[in-house]
Formats: C-alpha cells, sequence, structure tokens
C-alpha cells in the first residue's frame, strides 16, 4: 500500500504499521495526520519516544519500568514491605495502582509462560522475585497475572516455587473475567478481586 507514496512517507507508514494493534489503513491515516501537524508538534512526539525509550529501564527491584532507580514505589516508606503482588507486565501495576486497595510492593515478570510463543520461567523475572523472598521480611506474595491460559500456568507455577519458602501465596480472587487483560478491568471489579484474593 505504502509503495505508491514518496519515500519518507512510505517509510512513516510502513513504521507505525509495525506497532501493535495498527493495519495498514490506521498506519496511513496516522501518518498523514502527523504530515498535517505543525513541525513542532510532531518534534514533540518524536522527542517524547526517544526519551521513554532511552531514559526508562526496569527498577532494578521490582523490575516495573521506571526513570530512577529503585523505582518510587520501592523507595516509598509508606508502602508494607511484607506483601508483594505479582503482575505480568508494567501496565498492570498502574491497574492495581488504580484501584486504591494494595498498600504493598510489587513485582513485573514482564510476561506469562506460553510454551507455544517459547518463553518459560527463564525468560520471565522469576528469579528476581525469589531472591527478594529469601530476605525473610515477605509474609505474603500476591499472584495477579491474567486469568488467562498462560497466566493460570505461570500462577501455579510460581505458587510450587514460593509455599516452601513458607511465604503465603494468594491468587487475585475471580472478579476478572477468563480471558481478560488487567488494563481493560475498571477499578472496581479488580478492587473487589484483589479483596476476595484466596489462599493457592
Amino acid at each position: 500500500m505504502s509503495a505508491r507514496y514518496p519515500g519518507p512517507i512510505a517509510r512513516l507508514i510502513e513504521e507505525l504499521n509495525r506497532l501493535p494493534g495498527v493495519g495498514p489503513k490506521t498506519a496511513q491515516r496516522l501518518a498523514f495526520h502527523l504530515l498535517d501537524r505543525p513541525q513542532q508538534e510532531v518534534a514533540r512526539l518524536a522527542e517524547a519516544i526517544v526519551a521513554a525509550r532511552t531514559q526508562v529501564r526496569p527498577c532494578s527491584v521490582c523490575c516495573n519500568l521506571t526513570d530512577q532507580d529503585p523505582c518510587a514505589l520501592c523507595q516509598s516508606p509508606a508502602r508494607d514491605g511484607t506483601a508483594i503482588c505479582v503482575v505480568e507486565e508494567p501496565k498492570d501495576v498502574a491497574a492495581m495502582e488504580k484501584t486504591g486497595e494494595f498498600r504493598g510492593l510489587y513485582h513485573v515478570l514482564h510476561g506469562a509462560m506460553s510454551p507455544v510463543d517459547g518463553i518459560g520461567p527463564d525468560q520471565l523475572r522469576v528469579r528476581e522475585l525469589l531472591r527478594r523472598l529469601h530476605g525473610g521480611e515477605v509474609a505474603e506474595v500476591i499472584l495477579a497475572t491474567d486469568p488467562d491460559v498462560e497466566g493460570e500456568a505461570t500462577a501455579l507455577y510460581l505458587a510450587r516455587l514460593i509455599k516452601p519458602l513458607d511465604v503465603r501465596v494468594s491468587r487475585i480472587a475471580r472478579g476478572v473475567p477468563e480471558g481478560g487483560d488487567l488494563d481493560y478491568i475498571d477499578e472496581v471489579t479488580l478492587g473487589r478481586a484483589l479483596q476476595g484474593r484466596r489462599d493457592m
């Protein structure tokens, strides 16, 4: 589709088309939208993308994305260090924080186990989680992985690893629909799921 456009436009469409959820027609619309915007506005967008990519990195403690290390949540004296909520992606931390129900710390796995996609425990931040549990300070790990096949498999795997460490392991309750992503769930439903968590 982009072959009929001048080189720079074709390249822009091609790069936009690589974004998740952006098909060829959407990429074309976005490209022409950007071309219609003032140059300063487009420059700000480009600078924001480059800054986010170069300045953001995983927190050395919880593996959430941050521009300071450790992240603000890990540094906060107001957080309860005896509870860790394990989530799949950084966006899930934001979803949990919106509920206002959890005052502990987080651990981000950066994915879920998926043998079909070649993702096993070694591709996730499991070792980092286990290291945090060996200090003896953590009393409970709340597994808040997505309620789909991969999320359930990851939760079961983690529960088996954590239970021998004499740490309570719980799973968020089923207020979350099967196959749903945490970032699409409203804060009331997610808050109730967190309150109704169960031991594994």
